[in-house]
């Protein structure tokens, strides 16, 4: 599978037909942009379009998953909020009909957090921390996590996690059940491509159709997604995020 052009900061490989997503800008916490979220979608399009290709694995680097959008990146884009590269790729993960499996070391924050809820399997090291800040911006959910969340684990935690945007550890995160293992960070990379590999070999037609049925409709969560897109547009414009986002740049501008 190639992918070209390529951002130095997502780096694809292979291994016995699984395709491996490396998050890659270490200097940025793996901090995502317009052209990084575009390459993982390509990504996620071939690998549908592959038959070779039996799962995908999405990773990070240097003890970090990703620290979510970077915000200059993500307040310099000037297109439709309902057409977003972060939109379209959370839509891609949910429309993919082979295996996801996550390996999450470190920050998982915003779309860090999100995106695993549209994983089948998700590993975690000991020292990752799962985060989803929205409100604290001044902003609201988005890649359906308002009802994928409380589906997952409940709606008193859904509102924790939501409401207060709390950072929760691994253990915590498995316990949620938004982590399916914790796994030494040494071996976590290893451990979810094994378990990617083990998908790959399964019956193929039957593992589609099981996912189906544990997923549900694609389709639903893509309107959630139009619906509180909507919502995170008109957020953005309004005094809360504006002063969110002016504090925070201020604070990258001292760190």
């Amino acid at each position: 599978m190639t992918l070209t052009p390529t951002p130095k900061d997502v780096t694809i490989s292979r291994e016995d037909g699984v395709a491996i997503i490396s998050i890659t800008r270490p200097d940025k916490k793996n901090a995502l942009t317009g052209a990084m979220y575009d390459a993982m979608t390509a990504v996620l399009s071939l690998s549908a379009n592959e038959a070779a290709i039996g799962a995908v694995v999405i990773t990070g680097s240097n003890g970090v998953f990703t620290a979510g959008n970077d915000i200059n990146d993500f307040l310099a884009y000037k297109g439709d909020m309902g057409a977003s590269p972060g939109l379209r790729f959370i839509k891609a993960l949910a429309r993919f009909e082979k295996p996801l499996v996550a390996a999450v070391d470190g920050l998982a924050i915003g779309i860090g957090t999100t995106m695993l809820l549209h994983c089948d399997l998700v590993y975690a090291s000991p020292a990752a921390v799962l985060k989803i800040p929205f409100v604290d911006l001044g902003l609201t959910p988005e890649g359906a996590s308002s009802v994928l969340l409380p589906r997952r684990c409940g709606m008193a935690r859904a509102s924790e996690l939501l409401l207060l945007g709390e950072a929760i550890p691994a253990e915590r995160a498995e316990d949620f059940g938004l982590v399916n293992g914790v796994v030494p960070a040494a071996e976590l990379r290893e451990h979810a491509i094994a378990k990617a590999k083990a998908l790959s070999k399964k019956p193929q037609k039957a593992l589609a159709a099981t996912r189906k049925m544990l997923r549900g409709d694609p389709g639903e969560l893509t309107l959630v997604m139009d619906k509180e897109g909507r919502e995170f547009a008109a957020r953005l414009t309004m005094p809360e995020a504006r002063a969110a986002f002016m504090a925070f740049a201020n604070k990258d501008r001292l760190a």
